[in-house]
C-alpha cells in the first residue's frame, strides 16, 4: 500500500508539472526568447533537470508526511501542499501561457508563502519531509527574484 501512496503521490506531482508545461510550450519558444533577460538569467537547458529533481523530493516529502497518520491525521498539511502544487502550475500559465508577468510575479510571492507553510506544517510530522522541500523554496526564492526583474525589464 505504501509504495503504491508513493507511486500517486509521484503521479499527482508530475501531472502538475506536466500541466504546467503544457501551458507554457508556446510561450517558452516564441515569447520567451524576445524578453530582455538579466546576465544572471541560467541557461533554458538547466530548468528541466532542476524542476524534476525537485517534483521528485516534493512528492517523496508528501508521502513521508502521509506515512505519518495518513490522510486523517495529515490533512491540513497535505492539503496545503497540493494547494502550493496548484500554484506552481498556474504560475506557469500566467507567466508563459498569458504573458503577464506582473500577474505572476503576484501569484509567486502567495506560491512561496504557501511552500513555506507547507514546509512548517510537514515538519511537524517529518523533518526529512520538511527538509526535502527547502531547495524547492530556495529554486522558487530565485525564481521570484527572476519573475520580478523580467517584468522590470520588459514593461511596455
Amino acid at each position: 500500500m505504501s509504495a503504491l501512496v508513493l507511486i500517486l503521490f509521484m503521479v499527482l506531482t508530475f501531472t502538475a508539472a506536466a500541466l504546467g508545461a503544457w501551458s507554457s510550450f508556446d510561450g517558452v519558444s516564441s515569447w520567451y526568447p524576445t524578453l530582455v533577460r538579466p546576465s544572471w538569467t541560467p541557461p533554458n537547458w538547466l530548468f528541466g533537470p532542476v524542476w524534476t529533481a525537485l517534483y521528485t523530493a516534493m512528492a517523496v516529502a508528501a508521502w513521508l508526511v502521509w506515512r505519518r497518520g495518513g490522510w486523517s491525521e495529515q490533512r491540513l498539511a497535505l492539503t496545503l501542499f497540493f494547494v502550493q502544487l496548484t500554484l506552481n502550475a498556474a504560475w506557469s500559465w500566467l507567466f508563459f501561457g498569458l504573458r503577464r508577468p506582473g500577474l505572476a510575479f503576484a501569484e509567486i510571492v502567495v506560491l512561496w508563502l504557501a511552500i513555506a507553510a507547507t514546509i512548517y506544517l510537514f515538519q511537524r510530522a517529518s523533518m526529512l519531509a520538511a527538509g526535502l522541500l527547502v531547495p524547492y523554496l530556495l529554486w522558487v526564492t530565485f525564481a521570484s527574484a527572476l519573475n520580478f526583474t523580467l517584468w522590470r525589464l520588459n514593461l511596455g
